[in-house]
């Protein structure tokens, strides 16, 4: 995965209307904001129907609901949000153990 320049990013975070998640997409977005800061451009929340909650960075797919069958908890999505964002950021304590490999 290439870097991107500052502010570059967008976040889109589609979800499930129907079944009450825009307080859960809303509070992931403020978070990833937060952390993020100066490397997103825009976050876009979409909502949708038929149990939908999928995370794309720059319109790659990198979390459904639908796929793994759980939500994302805050730390492994803001993982993946990096891996594609910022690969050389640090998440600090919320950051990937090492490997005992």
């Amino acid at each position: 995965m290439k870097q991107l320049d500052e502010q570059t990013a967008t976040i889109t975070l589609d979800y499930c209307d129907q079944c009450g998640w825009m307080l859960r997409a809303a509070w992931m977005a403020q978070d990833l904001l937060v952390t993020f800061r100066g490397r997103i451009r825009e976050i876009i929340l979409r909502p949708g129907k038929g149990g939908i909650f999928e995370v794309r960075v720059n319109g790659d797919l990198v979390w459904s609901r639908a796929a793994r069958g759980r939500f994302p908890d805050i730390t492994e999505l803001k993982q993946l949000v990096r891996d594609h964002i910022a690969p050389d950021m640090s998440l600090g304590h919320a950051d990937r153990k090492p490997s005992s490999e």
